[in-house]
């Protein structure tokens, strides 16, 4: 049996996804000269990043009569937004013991590449574990088994004894699930409940003692 496989999700479990869009919201709103109301319009309808982001910049186009087209500000929204995420010292550290102890590493999150590969880089969570998954890059997307079979087949890593950690229950832990995986789920960013995670934690830190232990 090969090299054991721990995976993790990116936005609001290695990373303070929420958090970053409320800097880039703050900055942005601040350019535009729009004001605190239409930051707290932004953080309403940002629907935690799951809204899409033409649709979001459709409605604040009309909202707040912005001249430029939808596909300029996403365009520029997914140069911009990943410049103000961050990574604490203790995730990157957590990760270095994983690997240290013999796991093999994985990212596998949903999301635009060019964005989420920015946001990969800026961190440098990419030079802190052995593959980054991205779903757009990937042409499949959790919670579909299959991205966490590629995440173990370019790992040289197998996915049996391995783990899932995320903060979705329907993406992360039901995909985890799928994929024949112990899962971790962090926080409580989601009203849902189900499916259960084998363990819940309060922070992504956690977790590194719970694969360790495992």
């Amino acid at each position: 049996m090969g090299p054991r496989l721990a995976c993790f999700d990116l936005d609001n479990t290695l990373i303070d996804r929420n958090g970053a869009f409320m800097r880039w919201a703050r900055w942005w709103v601040d350019v535009e000269g729009l004001g605190e109301e239409a930051l707290e319009w932004f953080v309403a309808h940002d629907n935690g990043g799951f809204r899409p982001r033409p649709e979001l910049f459709g409605l604040a186009r009309e909202r707040f009569g912005l001249a430029a087209s939808v596909d300029y500000l996403v365009a520029s929204y997914n140069e911009e937004h990943p410049l103000f995420a961050w990574v604490r010292p203790a995730v990157l550290d957590g990760l270095a013991s994983l690997r240290a102890a013999g796991w093999r590493v994985a990212v596998v999150t949903n999301g635009d590449p060019a964005q989420q590969d920015l946001k990969l880089e800026y961190t440098q969570i990419d030079k802190a574990v052995d593959y980054a998954c991205v779903s757009g890059a990937v042409g499949v997307r959790k919670p579909d088994p299959r991205i966490f079979q590629l995440a173990a087949a370019r790992t040289g890593a197998t996915l049996s004894g391995g783990w899932m950690v995320g903060d979705h229950p329907a993406y992360d832990i039901a995909g985890g699930i799928a994929a024949g995986l112990r899962t971790i789920r962090v926080g409580h960013h989601h009203e849902a409940d189900t499916p259960a995670a084998d363990h819940h934690v309060d922070d992504v830190t956690d977790a590194f003692a719970l694969i360790l232990a495992g």
